[in-house]
């Protein structure tokens, strides 16, 4: 089993309300980037579906220089309809999954700490601060 000290959130930077399915993500990042499979590990779609993506005992293709003991979690929106301005879209019922699949993580990765992709990279993802919304699980 991989060391994991980060559990990093990540929004896909669509449009609200846009079902953007994994399989797109999946697309975008192999076709599109030439990547191996999908970045992230883990996918929560617009109905809260909870997808897994790259397996978590890989190494993941999400935040540049944090790969290799992290674990990278995408919900899908992040975007105003505009398509350009940052917001937090996630709906209730993304939200319980991402807390669910976050109390799992860290069940098995106790040590890991989560934070938002912007504390990385000069990105507004994942357009909330989940390092403060998730500090105590």
């Amino acid at each position: 089993m991989r060391l994991v000290k980060e559990i990093i959130i990540h929004c896909s930077a669509t449009r609200e309300g846009q079902d953007i399915p994994v399989e797109t993500i999946k697309d975008w990042h192999i076709n599109s980037r030439g990547w191996s499979d999908i970045g992230y590990h883990f996918y929560i779609e617009l109905d809260g579906t909870i997808k897994k993506g790259r397996n978590i005992d890989r190494v993941g293709a999400h935040c540049k220089g944090h790969n290799r003991n992290s674990i990278g979690i995408c919900y899908c929106g992040g975007v105003e309809a505009d398509g350009k301005t940052p917001k937090d879209t996630r709906t209730q019922i993304q939200k319980e999954s991402l807390l669910h699949v976050l109390k799992t993580l860290k069940a098995m990765y106790p040590d890991a700490i989560v934070y938002s992709h912007n504390e990385f990279a000069n990105k507004a993802c994942p357009s909330f601060d989940a390092t403060e919304e998730y500090e105590n699980i």
